[in-house]
């Protein structure tokens, strides 16, 4: 006597495939780095037609984009660069970096701690280019009110150089105010150049010809809290505007 054959469990093979774990911030910010999207690196670019040649970074200008040089008090040489575009404003610098490993996982550890040590707020947060720190610093309003002021740090690494961005006013909030400028940051070209030089020491910018000086704005504090782990001059009392 023959019965109906009972059906074989399924296979294996198919069973239902099991939901894949979201990648966390830093696998983001890791694939981020594999692939950067800006700054560039001067071999990148096929000519510098088109810039504006401050020596260790190329900015591409647009209209309402203002660029000044910010000077070293005690030498007056240029040690970062200020893009200012619709109420935001950018400071950049860019740094010598190992040729093997990049600095910003290090820099914005340290940029924290001392954030936190300064009675600044970070968090650290997935932002346009990868990690970033977002911090809040009281203020005082000059009729007296008291508040916070916002800014932004960014980094990217790039071949033996890194890049740190300090954005401010609307600029420090990554949304769509601050968009422009994060375009501004993308567009813009390091030159590294071949002499050997120490991790986190200054690349060199150049005042071009035509530029105007004149006394830095009164708006920003002389330091911006958290920048020893880059260890930059504090800014001078002049600035040189371009264009």
């Amino acid at each position: 006597m023959f019965g109906r054959k009972k059906k074989k469990p399924a296979a294996q093979d198919d069973a239902a495939p099991q939901p894949e774990a979201a990648p966390s911030p830093e696998d983001t910010a890791a694939a981020r780095r594999r692939e950067p999207a800006g700054p560039l690196d001067v071999s990148q670019v096929e000519d510098r037609d088109g810039y504006l040649d401050l020596g260790a970074v190329l900015v591409r200008p647009r209209p309402g984009l203002g660029v000044r040089l910010e000077l070293d008090e005690r030498t007056q040489r240029p040690r970062a660069v200020a893009l200012d575009l619709d109420g935001g404003s950018v400071q950049v610098q860019a740094f010598a970096a190992p040729r093997s490993e990049g600095l910003w996982d290090e820099v914005r550890r340290e940029l924290v701690q001392s954030l936190r040590t300064g009675n600044g707020e970070p968090a650290v947060e997935e932002g346009p280019f990868g990690l970033q720190v977002v911090a809040r610093f009281p203020a005082t309003a000059s009729d007296g009110t008291r508040g916070f002021r916002l800014a932004r740090f960014v980094g990217v690494d790039g071949p033996r150089w890194f890049v740190r961005a300090v954005f401010t006013g609307t600029a420090a909030v990554a949304a769509e105010s601050a968009a422009a400028l994060d375009e501004v940051v993308r567009e813009l070209v390091v030159v590294r150049g071949d002499r050997p030089m120490p991790p986190r020491e200054l690349l060199t910018l150049v005042v071009p010809e035509g530029a105007v000086r004149g006394p830095a704005p009164d708006a920003e504090p002389d330091e911006e809290p958290g920048t020893e782990p880059v260890r930059p001059p504090r800014r001078g009392p002049e600035i040189t505007e371009i264009g």
